[in-house]
């Protein structure tokens, strides 16, 4: 498993970045992502900063408890600290 720096829970865009990596990691589940997303690679770099390209990430996420868990636990932070993140990102 690739170490990372840790991510900021209080911070939701560095906590999405930081889902969002874990997401691409995969191909498998990079492209599952972008297919639901109706996302491409070009549309996703430029969208970055986009607080609601970056709760995606996470929404993704939510939709898959399975990946949730294994994403929190990777990022050291929990489920709930997750879907927090995506609820300021959206608001």
């Amino acid at each position: 498993m690739p170490l990372r720096p840790e991510p900021d829970p209080l911070n939701p865009q560095a906590l999405a970045l930081a889902a969002l990596g874990w997401v691409l990691e995969c191909e498998d589940r990079a492209a599952r992502y972008l297919d639901l997303t109706g996302l491409d690679p070009d549309t996703l770099r430029t969208g970055l900063g986009d607080p609601a390209i970056l709760a995606s990430a996470i929404e993704f996420l939510t939709n898959h408890e399975p990946d949730l868990i294994r994403a929190a636990e990777a990022l050291a932070v929990t489920p709930e600290e997750l879907v927090a993140a995506k609820d300021a990102l959206l608001t």
